[in-house]
């Protein structure tokens, strides 16, 4: 290989590693999900769960990415030992058969701190598309060893009846308003890439 086909190749390899999408890992200590629901038709109460994972990929050249954000269905909490339980029965989440409440990106867009976020949610079984309102979403690095640090704030509302959860209606809204706050960290492996450009 002469001189010049050889450059031709460490720059083309150079340009890719340098467009590499970036990956960041849901860190549950910094996401929180929770939803809430209109009670007897008066006051809306707000409930959390406790556990999520997942990852975000985003592509700084193309300004475009992926989202998935898995949620322990039994990490419903309510503040109250018994409707923690009767959320995690078959008559809502069911929590036995269907233990992961999952939202996977179809469409991820960016336009500086702005975000357009498209996926399917999928709750006890049944996947239906929606889209998330994105009110915040910035990235800003992160002192120590970790890497730089994502975080997106977004919101839907959907009908749970839509999703095999319908009983209770005279007591519980079928309307229930998800937000999500997720903060997600750089990967070990997309800062060893960084590093060796």
């Amino acid at each position: 290989m002469n001189r010049l086909a050889l450059l031709t190749v460490l720059a083309t390899l150079a340009a890719s590693a340098q467009a590499a999408p970036e990956t960041y890992v849901i860190d549950n200590s910094q996401t929180v999900a929770n939803f809430s629901l209109s009670m007897l038709g008066v006051s809306n109460k707000a409930h959390r769960f406790e556990k999520t994972s997942g990852k975000v990929v985003l592509d700084p050249v193309t300004q475009t990415g992926t989202v998935e954000v898995d949620i322990d269905a039994a990490s419903v909490n309510t503040g109250m030992a018994m409707l923690d339980d009767k959320m995690q029965s078959a008559d809502f989440f069911d929590a036995a058969n269907f233990p992961v409440i999952r939202f996977k990106s179809s469409t991820l867009t960016l336009n500086g701190d702005q975000m357009s976020l498209s996926g399917d949610l999928t709750i006890k079984g049944v996947t239906r598309p929606v889209t998330l309102s994105v009110t915040r979403f910035k990235c800003s690095p992160t002192s120590g060893l970790q890497g730089d640090t994502c975080i997106a704030n977004a919101n839907v509302t959907i009908k749970r009846s839509e999703f095999n959860m319908g009983k209770y209606r005279f007591l519980a809204g079928n309307e229930v308003a998800l937000n999500l706050v997720i903060g997600a960290v750089k990967s070990a492996t997309s800062i060893q890439v960084a590093s060796r450009q």
